[in-house]
């Protein structure tokens, strides 16, 4: 099955070279489409650089918004173009290795599932910080209660899906909200979330992380906002 891996990126000039090397350094059949968010860094010159280095193994898409519109807003650009059977959300920063996609697509290919997370919970791994990882618990704890996903880690940037489960979805998000609100919207449409463990390499918000506090508000209205309205 071919892979459409969809990298949105905001000024993340010191990782998006690296996230896209290790993306294209796994050995399966994909598309690799980056979504760059109207960055004032570097982000962009580096792109330039990448789209001009493609080999055909690894074909690249690059997207430009002239705005900042938000992760959500990037990840639905990029579905529109996405070609493979299988959607992997991926970060441009270097928390998430890529080499932990075979492991995330194999319940798709076994056909057990269509949606599959990436859970930072089921391994040994460090936490970015206490407010996040209890924000996390909430979310997910939240998740269950409303939605009986049974999951373990709702707001996994390794969301991994099929392709046309996403083209069911009318997906409205803007900002980091992209995570609750396609969480609520599978599960309301009856799919089932596996988990499997994954790699995680946090990083705090001094070296760039950019979810807030305000983000979490969100992400727990979203979910509740999506559990009453379509």
């Amino acid at each position: 099955m071919k892979i459409s891996v969809i990298i949105p990126v905001y000024n993340e000039e010191r990782t998006i070279a690296e996230i896209i090397r290790r993306v294209k350094a796994v050995n399966l059949a994909k598309e690799i489409i980056v979504i760059d968010d109207a960055s004032t860094d570097k982000t962009g010159q580096i792109l330039d650089r990448v789209s001009r280095e493609q080999d055909s193994g690894n074909p690249i898409k690059v997207i430009r918004h002239l705005q900042n519109q938000g992760k959500g807003a990037a990840i639905r650009a990029g579905l529109r173009e996405a070609a493979g059977e299988i959607v992997i959300i991926q970060d441009a920063d270097l928390e998430y290795d890529p080499q932990d996609y075979a492991l995330l697509i194999q319940p798709i290919i076994d056909g057990k599932t269509s949606v599959v997370y990436g859970s930072r919970c089921l391994g040994k791994n460090r936490i970015s910080s206490l407010g996040f990882f209890l924000g996390g618990k909430l979310l997910s704890f939240l998740t269950n209660l409303l939605y009986r996903a049974g999951i373990t880690d709702e707001p996994t940037c390794y969301k991994v899906f099929r392709r046309e489960v996403l083209q069911e979805l009318d997906l409205k998000c803007q900002r980091f909200e992209f995570c609750p609100e396609v969480t609520a919207k599978v599960r309301k449409k009856g799919y089932k979330i596996d988990e499997v463990a994954i790699h995680y390499y946090p990083r705090k918000i001094k070296e760039g992380k950019k979810i807030r506090f305000s983000d979490g508000i969100s992400a727990v209205w979203t979910l509740v906002k999506y559990r009453f309205v379509d």
